[in-house]
C-alpha cells in the first residue's frame, strides 16, 4: 500500500535566482536533488557554504537530512558535515557545505545539483542511565567485526 507523501513547505529567498525545487531524478531515487543558487569556485581544503536560495519547513514529527551526491564525490567534491540536519525549527536558507580535494578549483554553476535532501521521521526517544550488556563481542570500536 502506497503511503501519502508528506508536504515540505519551500520558500524562495528574496533576490536568489530561481532554481528548481527539490525533485527526485528518477522515480526510484531515495532523495531529492538540491540545486545551487549561486556560481562559486571551490578551492582545495576550504569549505564553502553554497546557497540553494530556499528555506524549508517540514511537517511536525520530521526533519530534513542533507546528503552528498555521489556524482560530485567521484570528481573530488565532498560535503563537509555529511549528513547535515535541518531541524524543523530552522528557518534560514539551506546551504550545502562543499570542499574540493584536488589541486586547482572546481566550478559550481547556478542550477548545478550540489546535494540531496531527504525527509526523515523524528522518533521520540528517552535516555536514561542503566547497564549496557554486550549483545555480541562487537565492542572494539571502528572495524570491530574484523571486516
Amino acid at each position: 500500500m502506497a503511503r501519502r507523501p508528506r508536504t515540505v513547505l519551500v520558500e524562495r529567498v528574496d533576490g536568489a535566482p530561481e532554481v528548481p525545487l527539490p525533485a527526485r531524478a528518477t522515480e526510484g531515487s531515495a532523495c531529492f536533488d538540491l540545486a545551487a543558487a549561486e556560481a562559486v569556485d571551490l578551492e582545495r581544503g576550504r569549505v564553502t557554504l553554497v546557497r540553494t536560495g530556499l528555506r524549508m519547513r517540514c511537517p511536525p514529527g520530521t526533519f530534513l537530512e542533507v546528503r552528498p551526491r555521489s556524482g560530485l564525490g567521484s570528481r573530488g567534491v565532498l560535503m563537509a558535515n555529511a549528513p547535515g540536519t535541518i531541524d524543523r525549527d530552522y528557518s534560514g536558507e539551506v546551504r550545502v557545505p562543499l570542499t574540493y580535494l584536488f589541486e586547482g578549483r572546481y566550478r559550481i554553476e547556478v542550477g548545478d545539483r550540489i546535494g540531496q535532501v531527504r525527509l526523515v521521521e523524528d522518533l521520540p526517544a528517552a535516555f536514561r542511565p542503566g547497564r549496557v550488556s554486550p549483545l555480541a563481542s562487537r565492542n572494539g570500536g571502528f572495524g570491530s567485526t574484523g571486516r
